[in-house]
Formats: C-alpha cells, sequence, structure tokens
C-alpha cells in the first residue's frame, strides 16, 4: 500500500466513526425524547435500522433544532445539580446546618428573619 491507500483509508474511518457518533446521539435523543411515544420511537429505530443513511438525515433535518434544545437543557440541569451540590459545605447535613444556625441566634450573631431565611435555603437544597 502506498501512501495514498493510507490517507484515504483513515479518512474513510474517520468518516464512519463519525457516521456512528451521530447515529448514536440520535438514538440517545430518540429514547430520551418524553413526549414521544413508545409507537414513534419504534418507527425512527427501525428507520435508523434499514435506512441508516437516509434515516439520519431525515431526523436530523426534521428535529435536529429541537435536538439541540433539549441537549442545552439537560446540560442546564447537570450544571445546576453541580453548582447545588458545589456550593453544600462539606460534611454538613441540613440538620447540622439549621442547628449552628441557632446556636448563633441564640448568641445573637443572628437575626430571627435571617435564621428563618437560611434555614428555608438549607431546607430547600
Amino acid at each position: 500500500m502506498n501512501f495514498w491507500d493510507y490517507f484515504w483509508l483513515m479518512i474513510s474511518f474517520l468518516l464512519y466513526v463519525s457516521y456512528l457518533v451521530v447515529l448514536f446521539l440520535i438514538v440517545k435523543d430518540i429514547f430520551s425524547d418524553s413526549t414521544r411515544t413508545g409507537w414513534s420511537k419504534a418507527v425512527w429505530v427501525l428507520v435508523l435500522i434499514f435506512l441508516p443513511v437516509f434515516g439520519g438525515l431525515a431526523y436530523l433535518i426534521a428535529f435536529g433544532q429541537s435536538m439541540s434544545l433539549r441537549q442545552a437543557a439537560r446540560s442546564d440541569v447537570a450544571r445546576d445539580d453541580v453548582d447545588n451540590y458545589a456550593s453544600r459545605p462539606a460534611g454538613t447535613n441540613p440538620a447540622e446546618q439549621i442547628s449552628q444556625a441557632k446556636t448563633l441566634m441564640d448568641e445573637g450573631v443572628l437575626t430571627a428573619e435571617e435564621f428563618a431565611a437560611l434555614k428555608q435555603r438549607v431546607l430547600r437544597q
């Protein structure tokens, strides 16, 4: 094999892997969309099995925009979950935080309104 054979082999491999990634993203989107019925999910999977290139292009044309919106929404929820988890003090549970705040209120460091606000924030987490 000469250089060009290897070159086209690598290009073919890259295109094939790219196609598989897009296909798996489409299948993931089909099954993660809760607004779709089971029958429509089954039909789309059958179309992707029997007409993979045409089915993939049809799905991207028909649902590409909503596919990206659903992915952005999932990303936002995951980011919020990480932010909420990271903002909590390590090793403390809500009961410990409330008892510490009660101690601070008894010592006069916190007012009753500040204690109530802190308690609400801890209980929402």
